[in-house]
């Protein structure tokens, strides 16, 4: 049996990228670590070690003499996640397509469910929830690096996911397409879910070079 020992530090960085993750600190924001610390309960030190791990995962950049802040959204950074997620992730879910077994297929089947839970309750934790769908497609494949820098990817793509499904009717579209992943992963039928998912996450990056440039124009 194996013991997994989470310390402060560890706990505080969950905590503190799901508040990013979530949108409830907006990009380019300073993070006060005296309040923070304090609603916290805890220390300085830990959530300084915490907030350097974050800007090590590319969610906060530090400015000397200033702290830390929140990245904002970049469609630099858009095009360079979402670039790298199609060279890897449409064949990484075609393995993994192979290799699911009943419980990874019910695991799967479970996370649109949530996903699709979320999205109708407009909930904050959508892009979350996202993560998790697209992560239970590519576990099974059994490449641990690949799934190492998948789920790097995801998580800077998350607050991205946000933004995209800020229109309206974005998020039905959003949801065909998952079904359509997940009937194509269930099937085993790998060349569609390779072009379903490159499609996807092309779609995406489409939508999200519009909405970026949108914001970059009015805030000129």
């Amino acid at each position: 049996m194996s013991l997994v020992v989470r310390t402060l530090s560890d706990r505080l960085v969950d905590i503190v990228r799901d508040r990013i993750l979530a949108g409830t600190v907006q990009g380019n924001t300073a993070i006060r670590q005296d309040a923070l610390a304090a609603e916290l309960g805890v220390s300085k030190i830990p959530l300084r070690e915490a907030l350097a791990r974050l800007e090590q995962e590319g969610l906060v950049r530090s400015q000397a003499n200033h702290g830390f802040f929140v990245r904002e959204l970049t469609a630099e950074e858009a095009e360079d996640v979402y670039a790298l997620r199609l060279k890897i992730e449409p064949e990484a879910v075609a393995l993994a397509a192979e290799r699911a077994d009943d419980a990874d297929r019910a695991q799967a089947v479970a996370a649109l469910a949530a996903l699709d839970r979320e999205t109708e309750a407009r909930d904050i934790h959508v892009g979350a929830a996202n993560r998790a769908f697209h992560i239970a497609l590519i576990r099974p494949a059994g490449r641990a690096i690949t799934l190492q820098l998948l789920e790097r990817l995801h998580v800077l793509s998350e607050r991205y996911v946000s933004k995209h499904l800020e229109p309206i009717g974005r998020d039905r579209r959003a949801n065909d397409e998952h079904a359509m992943l997940l009937e194509a992963w269930l099937a085993r039928d790998t060349d569609r879910v390779m072009r379903d998912m490159h499609e996807h996450i092309g779609h995406t990056l489409v939508d999200l070079r519009r909405q970026l440039a949108a914001a970059t124009q009015s805030a000129a």
